[in-house]
This record gives C-alpha cells, structure tokens and sequence, in this order.
C-alpha cells in the first residue's frame, strides 16, 4: 500500500485513516480487514465493534 493513501486532508489538516498499534511505537499503522485492524510488524489484533462497521 501507499504511504499516501493512508493520509486524508481536510479542512487543511491531516487526517490519518487507520489507527496506529498500540503496542508498536508511532508511525506503524494497522491494516483494515473488514471486520478487525491488524498490525502487520507484532501481529496485534484490535476486533471491531458492531457500532464501528459501515
């Protein structure tokens, strides 16, 4: 993926799109796979809630 198009602007600021792994230091983004986020360097899972699903 990218670098870019984990990126948003909006109303001139940067908006990022996926959250950031907690257990991982800044900068390493966790991959969207529909129903969970997943880090792809320590292998942490963060499972979406129902109220998070679009």
């Amino acid at each position: 993926m990218r670098k870019f198009e984990l990126y948003e602007v909006k109303d001139n600021k940067i908006i990022r799109k996926n959250p950031e792994c907690v257990r991982c230091s800044h900068g390493i983004f966790m991959a969207d796979h529909g129903d969970r986020y997943a880090c792809g360097k320590c292998g942490y899972t963060q499972w979406k809630s129902k109220d998070d699903k679009k």
